[in-house]
């Protein structure tokens, strides 16, 4: 049996599925619309139990699951969606004992993912620009995951490079979140190790177009793929099955690629297009055929 202490957080849940967020405190009162609880009433009480607020008012207690408590955690970046962080792991093929890179932390949701995709023989190096960023990030990591010593938080500018650790080893994997991710691709070529992972995100066609010209141009990366997910929940009550009125569609763009040795597709020459190379592969294509 696992029983809320105090210092963690918890979320209670009304009969309608909404979450509200807290920490416990001994000593401290929790207020919602009128109704209160003492946090001693819930410090002690086991994860999944019911809790009483004044007016008779009961809601559900429970320890957030990672996507619960990312979407109601503080937040100085806009975080990236459950369904985004599910994914991103697995296209960017983040294993147990990898070393990953991370730009930029954000609010640390993308970070948390990280942590738990490499375990506690990996490691994620995560630079962030923005102090203000990355102390609401470290807040909310350790909040979540506790001290997490596998993780080396950098104040730095990936726009500006990447920096190898001290024992000079390349990174396995390397992840995106920045709204311009094409800046970072030569770095991200001379940090990767040869059959390593490149991963980025971004909202809008444009970035992503620039994004993958920018991979292309930098001649060691191939199998470059990019994509969105929709995520669309269904109502299922008796005999009545729907789609729900809305669902999270557009988030952004996922691309991934694999550094490689060059040679076995076109690459782009400053002032090329990946359009104009696509039609040169082609025609010499045809040609052969």
């Amino acid at each position: 049996m696992s029983y809320f202490q105090s210092g963690e957080r918890i979320h209670l849940v009304d009969k309608k599925g909404r979450q509200y967020a807290l920490t416990l405190k001994a000593g401290d009162l929790y207020q919602l619309s009128g109704h209160k609880i003492a946090h001693d009433d819930l410090i002690g009480k086991p994860d999944g139990s019911l809790a009483m607020l004044s007016g008779n008012k009961t809601m559900l207690a429970l320890r957030p699951t990672f996507g619960d408590y990312v979407l109601k955690m503080p937040r100085g970046a806009q975080v990236l969606y459950p369904k985004d962080l599910a994914l991103i792991p697995m296209w960017a093929d983040v294993y147990p004992g990898a070393r990953v890179f991370e730009a930029g932390t954000g609010s640390g949701a993308l970070t948390m993912a990280l942590l738990r995709a490499v375990g506690p023989r990996g490691l994620v190096v995560t630079y962030e620009a923005r102090e203000d960023f990355a102390r609401t990030a470290m807040t909310n990591i350790e909040r979540y995951m506790g001290p997490v010593p596998n993780l080396i938080p950098l104040r730095r500018n990936a726009y500006e490079g990447i920096s190898l650790l001290d024992d000079g080893l390349p990174f396995d994997r390397l992840v995106l979140d920045l709204p311009e991710p094409w800046q970072v691709v030569p770095h991200a070529a001379q940090v990767l190790r040869s059959g390593g992972m490149y991963l980025s995100f971004v909202p809008t066609v444009p970035q992503v177009v620039q994004t993958v010209e920018a991979l292309h141009r930098a001649t060691v990366f191939g199998m470059v793929e990019t994509f969105e997910t929709l995520l669309r929940t269904w109502s299922i009550q008796g005999r009545s099955v729907r789609p729900d009125h809305r669902m999270v569609a557009h988030s952004g763009f996922i691309t991934v690629a694999r550094k490689i040795e060059s040679g076995l597709w076109p690459t782009i020459q400053a002032g090329e297009s990946l359009g104009e190379v696509a039609d040169i592969h082609d025609e010499g294509e045809d040609r052969g055929r």
